[in-house]
């Protein structure tokens, strides 16, 4: 292949390998470097007969997404710089718009659970269910028998399938979102124990680390902790589905949580407690609504 020959083919590529980088890695970034790691290996292979050329460039940009999961793993003390996509935040309306900006995304509670999954099992599972690659592919990948990667990603999959997810129409979800802020305000916690799972989970990211708990008893904690006249907050989309932001006196958000709402309560939390991260986050004003 000649060199420009050889860049179109890449070019023609490199769509499919970002967006399977991206949801690999969970970041735009990664996957942007993962890519451009690919094509300098390619450039090196100049002059090498490929004979598939999607089917190896899929296999060094998974081996790329394997090397850069598993350093995240044994770096688990810095895993938060790593969750670097950030969820579509809008206003919570009914606009078709907003609709169409939050199909594809990915979910702060998907990447939550995605993040749980060992390195072979997500890129496994990733590369199968959402890609169709076949297994015996994904064994050369993740250095495994085509058998043992069908089972890496079925450990994932089951993984998945018993998160929490959303059940009710939007409209309910929005109520019980709406009642929870109510009540939070009023101070009124037996409404907040009724409009909470009794077994809630609840994930938090901070700028320093990232931590989960479970019952309802832990967000009333921290319901109880907060002052509601020095806060504003009020309900937004969060990927798509209904969620918080509050502000603090200065005007500056103070947290993001995307929340899970199944039968009339909520089942699952996941906050973003980060100053700089929602800084740079392109979030609705406190008064556009």
């Amino acid at each position: 292949m000649q060199e420009r020959t050889l860049a179109e083919a890449f070019e023609q590529e490199r769509p499919r390998l970002l967006a399977v980088a991206a949801r690999a890695l969970g970041s735009r970034d990664d996957a942007e470097d993962a890519v451009q790691e690919a094509w300098l290996r390619l450039d090196r292979h100049r002059g090498d007969r490929i004979e598939n050329l999607a089917g190896w460039l899929t296999r060094v940009v998974g081996r790329i997404c394997l090397d850069t999961l598993r350093r995240r793993t044994a770096q688990a003390e810095t895993a938060l710089e790593d969750w670097e996509t950030d969820p579509v935040v809008t206003e919570d309306v009914e606009d078709p718009q907003d609709t169409a900006l939050t199909a594809d995304a990915v979910g702060l509670a998907m990447l939550v659970v995605l993040d749980s999954l060992t390195p072979s099992e997500r890129l496994a599972f990733v590369l199968h269910d959402v890609f169709a690659v076949p297994f015996a592919q994904i064994a050369e990948i993740i250095d495994t028998t085509p058998g043992a990667a069908k089972m890496a990603a079925s450990r994932a999959r089951r993984t998945l399938q018993q998160q929490p997810v959303p059940t009710g129409s939007l409209h309910q979800r929005r109520e019980v979102v709406d009642a929870f802020l109510a009540a939070a305000r009023e101070g009124n916690f037996e409404a907040l124990l009724t409009l909470l799972d009794p077994d809630v989970t609840w994930h938090r990211l901070t700028a320093r680390r990232r931590t989960t708990g479970a019952g309802a008893e832990s967000v009333l904690d921290a319901v109880r902790r907060g002052d509601p006249s020095r806060m504003q907050a009020r309900r937004v989309s969060v990927d798509g589905e209904p969620g918080i932001l509050v502000w603090g006196p200065n005007g500056r958000p103070m947290g993001l949580m995307a929340c899970t709402v199944a039968d009339g309560r909520i089942v699952a939390l996941t906050s973003i407690i980060d100053p700089a991260r929602l800084a740079r986050m392109e979030l609705p004003d406190p008064e556009s609504h």
